[in-house]
């Protein structure tokens, strides 16, 4: 199956609905044979998301620059933790072993991934599936935002087509698994 890259906080949020869907996506993850890969760390939304898919029996995979182990306290019940000796290795090493990628809420590390690999498959680096589990529309200001970029010419409706997003885990499971 599918490595699925997902980008999320390292903090949990102030709503349930994102710890839920959390659990949910790193759950399905598993039970559909996918193995998880992510920034490496226990707390937040991070390692919700990394010890639901282990209880689930699922793999799982997380990068983290060496500055932050200590820092992000990494997970080190992991199948796999990969240290590297800054965030362009993470993030790059992230992207060599995912076929797809998830955004979940976040703060600014998470955006900064986001449109990073975005727009690494905008100048064709990558043809991967890039997705956005809108959770409680946390993203829907930001979905309302890029489709005016769109209406104002600053972005091609291609290159929006490419961000698909979904309000729970199953939906957008479909729509990536769809692509791959």
């Amino acid at each position: 199956m599918a490595r699925i890259c997902v980008y999320l906080g390292s903090r949990e949020g102030n709503s349930p609905a994102f710890r839920q869907a959390t659990n949910q996506l790193g759950r399905t993850l598993a039970e559909r044979g996918h193995t998880l890969v992510y920034g490496g760390a226990r707390v937040g939304l991070m390692g919700e998301l990394a010890n639901a898919a282990l209880e689930a029996g699922g793999e799982v995979i997380g990068v983290m620059p060496d500055h932050l182990v200590e820092r992000e306290q990494a997970h080190f019940g992991l199948s796999e933790l990969i240290r590297v000796r800054n965030m362009h290795e993470r993030k790059a090493t992230m992207a060599a072993n995912a076929d797809a990628f998830i955004a979940l809420p976040g703060g600014i590390g998470t955006l900064e991934e986001l449109f990073e690999i975005w727009t690494w498959g905008y100048l064709g680096l990558h043809e991967k599936p890039m997705g956005l589990l809108n959770i409680d529309e946390f993203y829907s200001p930001l979905l309302t935002f890029l489709d005016s970029t769109v209406s104002h010419g600053f972005l091609a409706s291609p290159t929006r087509e490419m961000l698909f997003d979904a309000p729970s885990p199953n939906e957008l499971l479909e729509v990536l698994e769809a692509q791959l």
